[in-house]
């Protein structure tokens, strides 16, 4: 009797406990999917007002179903001739910018991972104290100046192209990740430092170099405040997001000389949408091939020695 009393205590027990677990399981699940609407459903917004007719974007009728079909505002980027000027200058700033942030970041993060480097602790808390105390944006632009970078090239690549946060990220993973012991062996072997890191650290950290190279190329894509201030006289040099953000000022100043009369011109509401599509796809397109390895990186950087 005693048996079947311990079995039946126990069926229950273990109805109660896969219960709990799938309430847990849809709890999760509801979270998930929140957080993932809140993600989407702004892109969608805009995508919606990028391609519905200006009138119900003016009267506010356009939230996530498009209403009407236009690609007014679509047109009006292609048919700037200087704007695949712009998308070229992105992607020279972009990939250039990428090349010597990896190269300085993971040469840096190499050198202050090894344990036998004396004051490395002095310089990483160096490093980490340029992400608190910076110059401002006068000081820049006069070193800008006196470098004579202004309106080149370099300008955009330069200045930001090392990051002391995905410095930081990529020291902890190379830490954690490259055993002191297996560098003592290839140091043994022969082996430089250099053929170290180009042939052992590097194919071991694949995931987090995947990650910090997204993280620079997207920061990159995405600024334009420095191109507006040091690219005023070579106006070729303008990168996309600027070329943009000018159409966009240029539409809205002459829309509102118009007296906004509808159908004159394109909404800069609109064109704004847009000029957001237009700069976002690329990087989109990108993301997928990157992102195994990215959710590696982001999970093993974060972890701490």
């Amino acid at each position: 009797m005693s048996t079947n009393t311990a079995v039946v205590e126990n069926k229950k027990a273990w109805t109660a406990a896969r219960v709990r677990n799938l309430i847990i399981d849809i709890v999760i699940w509801a979270i998930l999917i929140i957080v993932s609407l809140l993600c989407l459903l702004p892109f969608i917004h805009v995508l919606s007002k990028s391609i519905s007719e200006e009138a119900y974007v003016v009267a506010n009728k356009v939230v996530l179903l498009p209403k009407g079909f236009s690609l007014n505002a679509y047109q009006k980027i292609f048919a700037d001739a200087s704007i695949m000027r712009s998308m070229y200058v992105t992607v020279v700033v972009t990939i250039s910018f990428t090349v010597i942030g990896m190269f300085l970041t993971i040469c840096a993060a190499y050198v202050l991972s090894r344990r036998n480097l004396k004051g490395r602790k002095v310089m990483t808390f160096l490093i980490m104290l340029t992400m608190y105390f910076v110059a401002g944006t006068i000081p820049d632009y006069l070193l800008m100046s006196n470098l004579h970078m202004l309106d080149t090239w370099w300008c955009l690549i330069l200045p930001l192209c090392f990051a002391p946060y995905n410095l930081l990220i990529m020291k902890n993973n190379f830490q954690s990740n490259i055993s002191d012991s297996l560098i003592e062996a290839a140091v043994i072997d022969g082996a430089n430092h250099f053929t170290i890191l180009a042939k052992i650290v590097v194919p071991l950290s694949k995931p987090i170099i995947a990650t910090i190279a997204l993280f620079y190329a997207v920061g990159r894509w995405n600024a334009y405040q420095d191109a507006l201030y040091y690219i005023k006289q070579n106006t070729s040099l303008r990168p996309l997001q600027l070329k943009l953000y000018y159409l966009v000022v240029a539409a809205t100043e002459s829309f509102q000389a118009e007296g906004g009369n509808i159908g004159v011109l394109t909404n800069p509401e609109v064109l704004k949408a847009a000029c957001v599509i237009f700069a976002t796809v690329p990087i989109i397109i990108v993301y997928p091939f990157l992102q195994k390895y990215f959710v590696q990186g982001t999970m093993v950087g974060a972890v701490k020695e």
